[in-house]
């Protein structure tokens, strides 16, 4: 009912910018490409942002974000996320050029997930390109029947002007400004995992919460003095469980994307459990500024890890098999963890936002205003 409803309020808004768009009495702005984003300050609305940014040095005034995908007629139209472009889509003027990403879901996250992939799969025809971020997902498209000709792989990007190595003694500056004792190993998840923009006390399962509780009990039982440091919200769930477990945390909701920074250099380790993930923007942004990333085999992982190289990957998606993987890199030596990081950091320019926005621009958008 609730999906119906949806539906519903959104072709009553979409409809009067169709008959003024095919009547002639609109024609929308002049601005070629909008890129439909979240009004929700989080990953989708970041991807916009930076692709925007960086197509306005390459060709002003081309690009624009927009949150009232309704109104708009006789563009590209590009929705950040699957799941908008379901929401507005196929009530939206067929004179546009429509995009989508899509960057994650299978049919086995669930019933809920297959239905919705389902319904995507039934929406490509209308669709002129569809965009993903990573090769696994990409794979995963193709085989499910998206033409070769619509699907491209862009990568999620990160600015390594921004986000780069820290200066001499700055991890203990910014550990000893949050209270972190001195030797604490510092283990870091920054992202949304939990239902909800509120609390966050239901768990969001793809995005395994579950599992990162249960990675630092593991390594706190071994006798590692494990420290979690949390951003982002709806945490409410891994706070409740590490606070069970006696693991201690702190947790900071920055109010700027760029405060992110201080406090990836202030980690060990950054720790991926999900279940399922487009990118994670975590990932490149921690490598970028030289912590060393333990993932799941999820997303853009494969595309950005060499495993044991420039991080590390664990193929099984458990709290065991990711917890001895964790334990890989805490035992490296101060040698091998910095040739580590220069090694993952080499690697990583190649996902600069400078280079992800050129690909948009001349993969995607240019070719459909021509």
């Amino acid at each position: 009912m609730k999906n119906q409803l949806r539906s519903l309020k959104n072709m009553i808004k979409s409809l009067p910018w169709k008959i003024l768009s095919k009547s002639g009495l609109y024609s929308g702005d002049k601005i070629p490409v909008k890129f439909v984003i979240e009004k929700a300050d989080w990953a989708i609305k970041l991807v916009g942002e930076n692709v925007k940014k960086e197509i306005d040095i390459l060709s002003p005034g081309s690009i624009t974000l927009s949150t009232e995908p309704y109104k708009i007629v006789k563009s590209v139209v590009h929705f950040g996320s699957q799941y908008m472009w379901l929401n507005w889509g196929k009530y939206m003027s067929q004179d546009n050029h429509f995009i989508t990403s899509f960057f994650h879901g299978k049919p086995e996250d669930g019933e809920e997930v297959k239905i919705h992939i389902d319904s995507f799969l039934k929406s490509v025809d209308r669709l002129d390109k569809v965009v993903t971020a990573s090769s696994l997902v990409e794979e995963r498209l193709s085989k499910w029947g998206v033409p070769s000709n619509k699907l491209f792989k862009i990568p999620l990007g990160v600015n390594t002007d921004l986000f780069k190595f820290p200066v001499d003694g700055a991890k203990e500056s910014i550990r000893k400004s949050l209270n972190i004792p001195e030797h604490s190993l510092l283990i870091g998840s920054f992202q949304k995992d939990g239902s909800g923009w509120k609390d966050g006390l239901e768990p969001k399962i793809i995005k395994g919460p579950d599992l990162f509780v249960s990675t630092l009990k593991i390594l706190a039982s071994q006798g590692y003095p494990v420290f979690a440091l949390l951003t982002g919200p709806a945490r409410g769930y891994v706070k409740k469980e590490l606070s069970k477990y006696n693991i201690p945390f702190f947790h900071i909701y920055p109010k700027n994307h760029a405060d992110l920074i201080s406090l990836y250099h202030a980690l060990d380790i950054y720790l991926i459990t999900s279940r399922e993930e487009g990118g994670p923007l975590g990932l490149l942004e921690s490598v970028a500024c030289g912590t060393p990333v333990a993932s799941t085999n999820v997303g853009m992982a494969k595309d950005v890890i060499d495993n044991n190289v420039t991080g590390v990957i664990s193929e099984e998606i458990d709290a065991n098999s990711i917890s001895q993987k964790v334990e890989y890199l805490i035992k490296m030596s101060s040698e091998q963890r910095k040739d580590l990081q220069h090694k993952a950091r080499k690697n990583i320019s190649k996902f600069d936002w400078k280079i992800v926005a050129k690909e948009h621009w001349e993969k995607i958008y240019k070719p459909l205003l021509t």
